[in-house]
């Protein structure tokens, strides 16, 4: 369970933290990520002196603003950032570079560096994501390989390296030579009969188990951020929300490490996902380096975005759906600018990848095919069912998931993570050992299944039985079904309801898990078996009418390991409802363009069925489950209610806590911020009139006012605070006034009581707006936050609006 620091908070909100709380941070690791500058007022050896003409006089004023105080426009955990804000400052100073750069050479070259930087930083997020995505590859193949056996040569080597330098490898057994050695050779000296068998069975399921539980230890004791597969995070972060620590250094640290050995364990999980987490850690530990991207956090999330489609760019070899990805699954803000610098990242990345070479066959995919075989429009029809298929599986698999994680929130058994991936783990192992298609990885079984069986394919599934001609041809004009065959349907068939069931309870454990790979899995299977089931319809019946026109005897035309491809496509599309990018990751992870129009087909209809039964994706569902103030871009707002009805207070509330421009003491405003948890306070022209004149933020003035009491001689609680421009003479004799018209926004966003809620909520998302204020003839009436707009969304929808609560 995340550990959230504050039980309650108002949208953007803030805790409710006393002064001396906010200056004292949590650690370096805690804040080596999103949340901007550290807070640190404990050494003053950097104060300069006030200047002389500031004396202690109660006439004297001092503008706090007109140096940069530490902290100031920086956002506290758990909070939403200020899009338009953050844009604002980015234009003020791109505006004052370029003013400086006509003066000297010396800050003509600074503005240059500074158009640079960008590229820069997407030249090196592709070449460390691209990196470590290769030793995440090897390493994994390396330890999943090492659950069965172990190279003599040199025990760094997986099976397949093992054996390529062997002379003593045959086309029958061309997995198998002398310098790979199973546990039970290795141990008993035999590979054969029933103590063999169960050696080799007992050292899967212990490694399977010293694997998953030193991923688990390692998430729990160092970095709890790591686990689960991070996209639902990635986007709500998008969306304007920090989380602390989520993409520091630790976390990337422990999710490398951890999900290669989560993936080794043979758990039904993928690595496809987490691979995106992993580059936006990349990404946002590299923004610190350039001062643009480590003090905006809207540039930041610029990055993140290029990360992301690094991330899928690495995970599937695919730059161009990853740069789709970004931009369709996951992206909040998503300007031209970013486009281009996302295919640049993502191009490095698969450069870098292509030249670690993890597979060793020279492509960036473990399973590259090329079907031969052109594919025939009454296809179509069987497309269509793989693709309803995969929308039913789509909808049945989120709710089930969803309501077993709600299950590990609410009981006892999120209380025990550890035990639950061990015990997952062991059963997983104790049912996947006796079958070889559940006993191998992931990506190995979608390999198998999208196979299109050669004359030199020693697979089961291409066991065919030999014709007459095949000992003059080198083409199989046609494949009646073997006996290998027929075991292997049965083996898929099996191994299709053990995917289906542990893969509901595996996603979301305490290990990094993503989900590309399983769901391709469990389409990859169902199309195997429908292609085959349709190879021998037409083998066996050329004379029906369905098949007559098209498929002569003695012809090849039914390629089963297409219909793979597209089941595996339509279960990922109807799980994350994806569908450009979906496609376009297809074709780059096949090298299948001919058969994009399948794969449209597939991929729509699989949506289509899938949105009939339940509007949310997989991580649309995750968001909504962990209480995330996320505000989906795609989810229309349908109700006729207006921004009255949904602004606090209430007519039955006590009136709305403002600050006035004048005539508020320091310890007035302290006891208002003392006995409120609000994000921030509105600035009016007096309690009487109620007219508005800006709004100012919580931590900026908890900031501002404690920088006043230590820099500026004399300040006590009966100091008057002032939010004009040109404040009023005081009497000489009082205390000295503080001037704070440098951190009130000046222009908040408003919008009048009758305005009607669908507009406002799509000001909250073009926008990216933390709150809206509401008022009448300029009067002000009230406010409007993001999450009181997520309430009355849940609200109206029958959900439990105290969900929104971040869990």
């Amino acid at each position: 369970e995340y550990l959230w620091r504050c039980a309650r908070m108002d949208n953007a909100g803030f805790c409710n933290e006393t002064y001396e709380s906010l200056h004292n941070p949590a650690s370096d690791d805690e804040l080596v990520d999103i949340a901007g500058a550290t807070l640190d007022f404990s050494s003053t050896e950097d104060v300069p002196p006030l200047d002389p003409e500031y004396g202690s006089g109660g006439g004297t004023l001092m503008d706090l603003l007109d140096e940069p105080v530490p902290g100031v426009g920086t956002y506290e955990d758990f909070n939403t950032i200020d899009w338009v804000r953050e844009k604002s400052k980015d234009r003020d100073r791109h505006r004052e570079i370029t003013s400086k750069s006509e003066q000297s050479t010396w800050a003509l070259l600074h503005s240059i560096s500074d158009a640079f930087s960008g590229w820069l930083l997407m030249l090196l997020i592709g070449l460390l994501s691209g990196a470590l995505a290769g030793c995440i590859d090897i390493s994994a193949h390396w330890l999943t390989d090492l659950k069965e056996g172990v190279c003599l040569s040199g025990f760094w080597f997986n099976h397949e390296h093992c054996c390529w330098g062997s002379n003593q490898t045959t086309f029958q057994e061309r997995d198998k030579c002398p310098q790979w050695q199973s546990w039970a050779e290795l141990l008993g000296g035999s590979s054969e009969g029933a103590a063999a068998y169960i050696v080799n069975y007992l050292m899967f399921m212990l490694c399977a188990l010293l694997f998953s539980f030193l991923a688990v230890i390692l998430v729990r004791a160092f970095a709890p951020y790591a686990c689960g597969s991070g996209i639902p995070e990635i986007k709500t972060i998008l969306s304007g929300f920090i989380i602390r620590g989520y993409l520091g250094k630790w976390t990337l640290i422990i999710k490398t490490i951890t999900l290669v050995l989560a993936v080794s364990s043979g758990l039904s999980l993928g690595k496809e996902g987490p691979l995106v987490h992993v580059a936006c850690c990349c990404a946002n530990i590299l923004c610190h380096l350039f001062t643009k991207y480590r003090q905006n956090e809207a540039k930041r999330r610029e990055v993140l975005s290029a990360a992301a489609a690094v991330g899928v760019s690495v995970a599937f070899g695919a730059p161009i759906g990853g740069v789709l990805f970004s931009l369709e699954e996951v992206s909040y803000y998503f300007p031209l600018k970013t486009l281009w610098r996302s295919f640049f990242a993502a191009l490095v990345a698969a450069f870098t990848l292509r030249s670690i070479n993890p597979f060793g066959n020279s492509r960036l995919v473990l399973f590259y095919v090329e079907f031969h075989t052109p594919w025939h429009m009454v296809e179509l029809v069987p497309f269509t069912l793989l693709g309803i298929f995969g929308g039913l599986w789509g909808a049945l698999f989120i709710r089930a998931n969803i309501a077993w994680c709600r299950r590990r929130k609410t009981t006892r058994l999120g209380h025990y993570p550890v035990l639950e991936v061990l015990v997952v783990t062991g059963i997983t192992a104790l049912l996947s050992f006796p079958n070889s298609y559940t006993r191998m990885s992931g990506s190995e079984l979608i390999s198998e299944l999208f196979n299109d069986c050669s004359l030199l394919d020693s697979s089961q599934l291409c066991d065919y039985n030999s014709s007459e001609n095949r000992a003059f041809s080198n083409t199989l004009p046609d494949r009646p079904a073997g006996p290998g065959v027929y075991t292997a349907l049965w083996q898929l068939a099996l191994a299709l309801f053990f995917k289906m069931l542990v893969t509901v309870v595996t996603f979301g454990m305490k290990v990094p898990s993503g989900l590309f790979i399983p769901s391709m899995a469990v389409g990859a299977i169902v199309g195997r078996l429908l292609g085959v089931a349709m190879e021998q319809m037409a083998l066996n019946h050329h004379d029906w009418l369905i098949v007559k026109g098209w498929c002569s005897s003695g012809a090849d035309c039914i390629t089963p390991g297409l219909y793979a491809m597209v089941g595996a496509a339509a279960c990922l599309g109807g799980v994350t409802r994806m569908t450009i990018s979906l496609v376009v990751i297809m074709f780059e992870l096949t090298g299948g363009l001919e058969y994009i129009v399948p794969l449209m087909a597939a991929i729509m209809t699989s949506k289509w069925v899938a949105d009939a039964l339940g509007r949310e994706g997989i991580y649309e569902a995750h968001i909504r489950l962990n209480g995330y103030p996320f505000l989906e871009t795609k989810e229309e707002y349908g109700h006729k209610t207006l921004a009255q009805d949904v602004m606090r207070p209430r007519q039955s509330d006590p009136l709305l806590v403002v600050l006035t421009q004048e005539g508020m003491s320091v310890g007035e405003i302290e006891g208002v911020i003392a006995d409120t948890d609000y994000s921030g306070f509105p600035v009016v022209v007096s309690q009487e009139s109620q007219r508005l004149v800006g709004f100012v933020l919580r931590r900026d003035l908890v900031i501002s006012l404690d920088n006043a009491r230590k820099r500026q001689d004399g300040v006590v609680s009966a100091s008057l605070v002032f939010f004009l421009e040109h404040a009023p003479p005081q009497p000489f004799s009082g205390p000295p006034v503080v001037k704070l018209r440098g951190i009130l926004d000046l222009s908040p966003f408003t919008v009048t009581d009758h305005t009607p809620m669908a507009i406002a909520v799509d000001i909250f998302r073009k926008l990216g707006l933390r709150q809206c204020l509401v008022t009448h003839n300029g009067r002000l009436l009230g406010i409007i936050t993001k999450k009181d707009i997520l309430k009355h969304m849940a609200q109206m929808s029958n959900r439990d609006p105290d969900s929104i609560l971040f869990n």
